[in-house]
Formats: C-alpha cells, sequence, structure tokens
C-alpha cells in the first residue's frame, strides 16, 4: 500500500498509487538509440526521481515498447535496472508489450515464460483495485490491434466487478493524434474494444506509444498516455515536422480515489526549485486549526 499524507483538503488520501512509466527502447548492450539516445541513462535518472518521492506505489506499470528491437540481452538489460527498485519499493512490476517489442523474447527474459507468441496478458489484484495488462501488439508490424480471443479474455474478467474498480494498461492508446505518422500507427478497430468494455467497471487506461503526454476519453472512459522515458516529440514543430528530442522526459504519478483518478505529469529534469515548502511548513499548518491555516495561507495580505 502507498503510504498516506498529511491532508488539509476535502479529499482523503488516494487508496491507491501507482507509477506509470512508458517506452523505454532499451537497445543490447546500451547501444544509444538512434546514435543520440542513452537509454539507459534516461531510465535511470527517471527512476532515480521515483525513488526520490519516498512513496511505497502499489505498482509500477511500464506501458510497452520495453526494447528497440526485441533483443534478449535488452530485456535483460532492462529487468536488470528496473527490477531492483521495483523489490526495493515493495511494489509489483508490470511489463506491457508495444510494436517494437518481440514477444518471445519478452515473455522468456522479462517474465520467466515460455517464448512462444501468445499475447502478453495478466492480471493484478492491488488490494481491490484490479489492474489488467493487454496486448495491442501485432507480430511482424508496428500498428496495434486485439484479436477476438483476447476481447473475449478481457471481457471475462471484466464480468465481475472489481471493489475499487479496474484500470487496463495497454501500449496504443485508444484516441486520435494530431501526428500523421501515429495516425498510421493507432490502434485499429477501436469500436470492439468500446464494445468490450462498455458497461464495465473500467475506471481508466493506461497507454504509451506516443511519446508525448497527453489524456483524453474513449467510450467514455479517461485515458491517461505517460510520455517515454527514452526521448519525446518535440510538439513546438508543425504536426508534419514532429520528431524526436531528448528533452521532456516524464512519468505519470497515479493516484486512485473512491470517486476519481489524478494522473499527475513529474517531469524527469534536473532544475533549481524553491524551498519554501518544506516538513517543517507542513507541521506548522497540521498545529494550526482548518480556520487558523486558511488566516495563514489563504487570506490575500493587501
Amino acid at each position: 500500500m502507498a503510504s498516506a499524507s498529511v491532508r488539509f483538503g476535502q479529499y482523503p488520501p488516494a487508496l491507491r498509487t501507482i507509477v506509470h512509466l512508458s517506452d523505454t527502447h532499451f537497445l543490447d548492450g546500451g547501444r544509444p538509440l538512434g546514435g543520440r539516445f542513452d537509454t539507459t541513462a534516461n531510465l535511470s535518472r527517471t527512476l532515480q526521481k521515483v525513488r526520490d518521492l519516498g512513496i511505497r506505489p502499489d505498482a509500477i506499470v511500464v506501458t510497452g515498447d520495453l526494447t528497440d528491437e526485441g533483443e534478449p540481452g535488452a530485456y535483460r538489460d532492462l529487468r536488470a535496472v528496473l527490477e531492483p527498485v521495483a523489490r526495493d519499493l515493495a511494489a509489483p512490476l508490470v511489463w506491457v508489450a508495444g510494436n517494437h517489442d518481440e514477444r518471445p523474447a519478452l515473455r522468456e527474459h522479462l517474465m520467466d515464460a515460455e517464448p512462444t507468441q501468445e499475447p502478453v496478458t495478466g492480471v493484478w489484484d492491488l488490494d481491490g483495485l484490479r489492474l489488467i495488462a493487454i496486448d495491442t501488439s501485432v507480430p511482424g508490424w508496428h500498428h496495434g490491434d486485439l484479436d477476438e480471443g483476447q476481447l473475449r479474455w478481457l471481457e471475462e474478467h471484466l464480468a465481475t466487478p472489481a471493489p475499487l474498480g479496474t484500470l487496463l494498461a495497454m501500449h496504443h492508446p485508444p484516441i486520435p493524434s494530431h501526428l500523421p505518422f501515429f495516425d498510421i500507427l493507432e490502434l485499429r478497430d477501436q469500436q470492439r474494444l468500446a464494445d468490450a468494455i462498455a458497461g464495465t467497471d473500467v475506471r481508466g487506461i493506461l497507454a504509451g506509444h506516443l511519446h508525448y503526454s497527453t489524456n483524453a476519453t474513449f467510450a467514455g472512459i479517461p485515458v491517461s498516455v505517460s510520455a517515454a522515458t527514452c526521448y519525446t516529440m518535440d510538439l513546438a514543430r508543425p504536426p508534419q515536422q514532429v520528431n524526436g528530442m531528448d528533452a521532456g522526459q516524464s512519468f505519470h504519478l497515479v493516484h486512485v480515489y473512491e470517486t476519481t483518478i489524478t494522473h499527475a505529469v513529474v517531469p524527469v529534469v534536473d532544475a533549481d526549485t524553491g524551498d519554501y515548502f518544506s516538513e517543517e511548513w507542513v507541521e506548522r499548518m497540521a498545529a494550526l486549526t482548518p480556520h487558523e491555516r486558511l488566516e495563514a495561507f489563504s487570506r490575500k495580505r493587501s
């Protein structure tokens, strides 16, 4: 369970907390991606930020494109970087397959499973919050799809509601993109997924693939896309000219409440920050009554 924090507002502490990463794109031997992006260093910086949060997340979810070419060594390297962090934080590590992954190698070298072309799926019970990973990868292709067998499997699990509802984790997000090349590589036949989750307890969808953070709704359900740890898309360009940059990396901190779910973008940057708020400041506020806190912090002085 994630640890509770001091609350001064009307909402209780989050019931569950999830760290949502995406698109690590490891290459065997730590080779730089595209000859320029150090994916190992970028993921390590990201994981240090996760450690710096000082929390115990209920899960760490990585939504696909775990490696760039599906190399066995790349999966082993990724496992060596991420598993110690998950172990130290006592958090389940959820691997999701992406279009750059190869199912047999992923299953064998990350999951210690049979190296088959079966979809990489799973169900986790996070003390009442159900997390379901589905596999939108298509062997031999970069676009996304879901076959009938996987949709039936999903429907069977969703037939019984979970106490805190369900989150889906997938690689290709079922939402529009304003970038032409992502339109070609989108999840196909999305109505079939909409039909499978209609009327169920699905409360949110976690995804990746786009290399930039965004959110939308799909069939009335919130979709949250986490940016890549390897590199991100420079959206400060016309859509036809967007390309990757070694900047803007981030991950999402997902807080699950009884009535809502928030997805906070956590930047992975080294920058000076202010020092006004601190544990001592929180302790001073905690010692005050609610009215005194409003007087001390809410009332304008001029």
